[in-house]
């Protein structure tokens, strides 16, 4: 039997909320919306570590925090020294031609983690920049070819428009859209599709930097949206707990006030993003037929984390509410797959570390022990009818964390009821997401839910008990430990 090839596609910020198949009012995504209905999405799935490096840790080590020991965002650390057990190296183990594009956000920066072959565009990249001030070439590709383009001038740059990384501003990119980050990776991804070896079966990470800022997408994406209604400022009744870290009218805010026609811009900059990434998928696909390779590929999406963009005077991610920690989640089989299920929504709470035992499943590539992720094949495929015995419970929770605000943010969700525990400020909210998914009303100090809110908080106990950190003593959450943004088990590694 061949080998299924298998792409995974990430991108970048996207909230879990922004599809059309979720039924989003404004997003349009109809090549994603297909790609749903071919396969099986998951309305519960979240990023434990809900920013770009500890997230993309947990997709290649299919490892949950406490795991690979990432809690926070910290650059510098060698990814090869601490997980040396990948979604990729395991492919390449398995015959496979492993292939990256697009954003890895590992260090260092030229690190092939497993893969065969690296095309790198990570964005801007503070790290390599600002710590190292390395030269292009050294961590980018994206760049020196956008200066060899014809009618490109030779100092030609990332963000000349103005519009910055992590920056509300939204303007429409300035150059042909061709030219564009969002343009480059689709380009590059079927270009490579024409030099791989065609005698192997293959796996493609392809990853957009978008919609993460720069807010930029090409005018007429941008236009799609600057006419939605506009942008309201919406508070629920618990965001008195953030009153410290305010800091309202800064354009990279995390929490604050902008004007709402800034945030009502940024929506259509990071609308438009969406719908760019969207129209360049669809370039991939039609390539997958020219190629006569769709009906033996699987197909995976999801992002890193979302992006709050003002829900709460909340802006950018690392928090665990909605915007910030849930994200798109589609497992697509090959369409030879005579046992796929189609069009299935799938209801129990996953993350980001089941990608890797779920893709490694369908191929038929075993899956290490290194994986404390879960394979998501049950709910891609109907059992064959010889299959033995009844099949595990699923996860009743799902723990994450991130330390932010110089405090380690914990939560713990099935998806349909949330608790959050603030470690410096012991601040907690609870909700019912299935009567109020935007968050609005924290439920935890009424008398009325005390049940409920204990039930939450002792999972989270349950969860913590044990940690380096100290969050738990005699069975109670503790407030004011120091945290760190690597546990100790991760830095041993580097070390040794």
């Amino acid at each position: 039997m061949n080998k299924p090839n298998v792409i995974l596609i990430c991108v970048d910020e996207w909230r879990g909320d922004t599809l059309g198949a979720e039924g989003h009012p404004h997003v349009l995504t109809p090549h994603l919306d297909e790609l749903a209905g071919k396969g099986a999405r998951f309305r519960h799935a979240y990023s434990a570590t809900p920013t770009c490096v500890p997230a993309r840790v947990a997709l290649f080590t299919g490892q949950s925090q406490e795991r690979h020991g990432r809690v926070g965002y910290e650059e510098g650390v060698a990814f090869d020294d601490v997980h040396p057990v990948t979604l990729q190296g395991e492919f390449r183990r398995a015959g496979y031609q492993t292939q990256a594009i697009g954003k890895l956000h590992v260090y260092p920066e030229r690190s092939r983690v497993g893969f065969d072959e690296v095309i790198l565009h990570d964005g801007f990249l503070h790290f390599a920049r600002k710590e190292h001030r390395r030269d292009f070439k050294f961590f980018d590709d994206y760049v020196p070819w956008l200066r060899r383009q014809p009618g490109v001038t030779a100092d030609e740059e990332y963000f000349d428009h103005g519009a910055g990384c992590n920056s509300t501003v939204a303007r429409p990119w300035d150059k042909a859209e061709r030219l564009h980050p969002t343009s480059w990776t689709g380009s590059q991804a079927v270009e490579w599709l024409y030099r791989r070896d065609p005698t192997s079966p293959f796996f493609l990470y392809l990853s957009f930097h978008r919609p993460h800022p720069p807010y930029d997408p090409p005018a007429w994406a941008m236009e799609m949206y600057l006419d939605l209604p506009a942008f309201k400022r919406r508070l629920g009744d618990w965001e008195h707990h953030y009153e410290s870290v305010r800091t309202n009218g800064l354009h990279q805010l995390s929490f604050g006030t902008l004007p709402e026609a800034v945030t009502h811009r940024a929506r259509a900059g990071y609308y438009g993003l969406m719908t760019q990434i969207d129209m360049q998928l669809m370039r991939v696909f039609e390539a997958l037929n020219e190629f006569g390779l769709a009906d033996d590929t699987i197909i995976a999406f999801t992002a890193d984390h979302g992006e709050m963009l003002g829900d709460h005077d909340f802006y950018r991610k690392a928090v665990g509410y909605e915007g910030s920690a849930r994200v798109p989640f589609i497992v697509t089989p090959a369409p030879s797959d005579k046992l796929a299920r189609r069009g299935t929504v799938v209801d129990e709470v996953v993350e980001l570390r089941d990608i890797m035992p779920t893709l490694l499943d369908l191929a038929g590539v075993p899956v290490p022990d290194s994986c404390d992720g879960r394979s998501l094949a049950r709910f891609v495929r109907q059992l064959p009818e010889s299959g033995s015995g009844e099949l595990e419970p699923w996860r009743e929770w799902l723990h994450g964390e991130h330390v932010y605000f110089e405090q380690s943010l914990q939560w713990v969700t099935n998806g349909h009821i949330k608790y959050l525990w603030a470690s410096g400020w012991g601040t907690e909210e609870l909700f019912d997401l299935d009567a109020d998914p935007e968050e609005m009303h924290n439920l935890a100090p009424l008398p009325e839910h005390a049940d409920l809110l204990a039930l939450w908080k002792g999972r989270l106990i349950a969860d913590l008990t044990g940690r380096e950190e100290g969050f738990v003593h005699d069975g109670a959450l503790v407030t004011g430990v120091p945290v760190v943004t690597m546990l100790s088990h991760a830095r041993a590694l580097i070390r040794s």
